[in-house]
C-alpha cells in the first residue's frame, strides 16, 4: 500500500540558538494549531463533564487547588490521570508509528503490525503474570525490554540480506504471529485472577490508570521526542533509499539502530501505561502527513495526531456505553479497520483509468 503522491507544502526555516535550524510550512503550523486546540477541547470535556456532575465553578476550585475530599477525588485523583495519560499514550504511540514508517519506508511499518507491541505484550505479561500487577516500574521495564528483545529478533532475521522495509515489515509479521502465541499460552498457565487481570489488561485500557503510571511517561516522553528530532533529518534522507543517504554522508547503521531503540522505548513506555492499543501508531502518522502534506516523518504534528485520536477514543469509551466503560483498545481496533477500508477504498478509485 503506497501513500499517494503530493505536493509539499512550501516551507520554511527557522533559524535557533547556535546552528540549529528548523524547518516547517505555514500549512504545518496551521495543522498543528488546530491540533493543539482539539487536544485542549477534548481535555476540558473530560475533566469538566462525566457521569458523576460537578457543577463548574466548584472544577475550578479543584484545579485551583481547593474543592471537597470527593470532588477533588473525582477530578484530580481519576479524570485528570486518565486524559493526560490518553494524550501522552497517543503522543507516544504517534511518535513511535512515524519513526518505524520512516525507517522501514513502509506505511504499514508500525511497531503494532511488525511484532514490536507483541513484544512489549510479551515482556509485561511475564512481570504480570509474576505478581507485579499491572502498574508499576516493573511492567513498564518488562514491556520496554520485551520490545527491545523482539527488535533485535527481527533485525537478526533481516539483516544477513540487507534490512529494507518490505524485510522489515514481514518479518515483524511473522514474529509477532509467533509472540502472539506465546502470549495466549501464558495467559492459560496462569491462575485465574492472575489471567483474568492480564487479559483484561491486553484490550487496552485506561480506566484504572493513576498518577504513578502516568508520571514516568510524562518525564520520558519529552526526552524521547528529542532524540528524535536530533535524528529527523537523516531518517528523511533514508526515506530516499539507503545509497542516497550514504551519499549524503548519513550513517546508515547507526540511525536505524537509535530509531529502532527509539520507537520501541516509545511503544514500550506507552503499553506500560494503558496496555496494548492496536492501530493508532499505524493511522496517526499517515493522517498527520495527509493532512500536513509533510514529505518526511511528520514528528509533531503524528505526535499531537495520536493524542488526539486516542483522547477521543477514550472518551468515546467512557461515555458511549455510559455508566459502564469499555477498554479504549476496542475503539481504536474499530476506527483502526474503518481507516483501513477507508485507504483501500481511496486505492480503488486511484487505480480506477480516468
Amino acid at each position: 500500500m503506497k501513500t499517494p503522491h503530493r505536493t509539499a507544502a512550501p516551507t520554511r526555516v527557522l533559524r535557533l540558538p547556535g546552528e540549529l535550524t528548523l524547518r516547517y510550512s505555514g500549512r504545518t503550523a496551521a495543522v498543528t494549531a488546530v491540533l493543539l486546540l482539539g487536544c485542549a477541547a477534548v481535555w476540558t470535556l473530560s475533566v469538566f463533564t462525566g457521569t458523576y456532575r460537578i457543577d463548574t465553578d466548584r472544577i475550578l476550585d479543584v484545579l485551583a487547588g481547593g474543592g471537597a475530599g470527593t470532588d477533588r477525588f473525582i477530578i484530580v485523583g481519576q479524570r485528570l490521570p486518565r486524559v493526560c495519560a490518553a494524550l501522552l499514550v497517543g503522543a507516544a504511540l504517534g511518535l513511535s508509528g512515524a519513526l518505524f514508517q520512516s525507517l522501514s519506508r513502509n506505511p504499514l511499518g508500525s511497531p503494532d503490525v511488525i511484532g514490536f507491541t507483541t513484544g512489549s505484550t510479551s515482556g509485561a505479561l511475564v512481570v504480570i503474570l509474576a505478581g507485579g500487577g499491572t502498574a508499576g516500574l516493573g511492567v513498564g521495564a518488562g514491556s520496554v525490554l520485551g520490545g527491545l528483545v523482539t527488535a533485535v529478533a527481527v533485525y537478526a532475521f533481516t539483516a544477513s540480506r540487507g534490512v529494507s522495509g518490505n524485510r522489515l515489515v514481514l518479518a515483524g509479521i511473522a514474529v509477532g504471529a509467533m509472540l502472539a502465541s506465546v502470549n495466549d499460552f501464558l495467559i492459560t498457565r496462569a491462575d485465574l485472577e492472575s489471567a483474568e487481570s492480564a487479559k483484561a489488561w491486553t484490550f487496552g485500557s485506561l480506566n484504572a490508570v493513576s498518577w504513578p503510571q502516568v508520571t514516568p511517561l510524562a518525564l520520558a516522553l519529552p526526552v524521547l521526542a528529542a532524540a528524535t528530532l536530533a535524528v529527523g533529518r537523516p531518517l528523511r534522507l533514508m526515506e530516499m533509499g539507503d545509497d542516497t543517504a550514504g551519499a549524503l554522508g548519513v550513517n546508515i547503521a547507526r540511525v536505524r539502530a537509535l530509531g529502532l531503540l527509539l520507537g520501541v522505548a516509545l511503544a514500550g513506555a506507552a503499553i506500560a501505561v494503558a496496555g496494548p492499543i492496536g492501530f493508532l501508531a499505524l493511522a496517526a502518522p499517515q493522517l498527520a502527513r495527509r493532512i500536513t502534506r509533510a514529505p518526511g516523518a511528520p514528528i509533531g504534528s503524528a505526535m499531537l495526531t495520536g493524542a488526539l485520536i486516542l483522547a477521543t477514543a477514550d472518551l468515546l469509551a467512557q461515555r458511549v456505553l455510559s455508566p459502564f466503560q469499555i477498554p479504549v483498545g476496542l475503539v481504536t481496533g474499530a476506527l483502526g479497520g474503518l481507516y483501513l477500508l477507508w485507504l483501500l477504498s481511496r486505492e480503488k478509485r486511484s487505480a480506477r483509468p480516468r
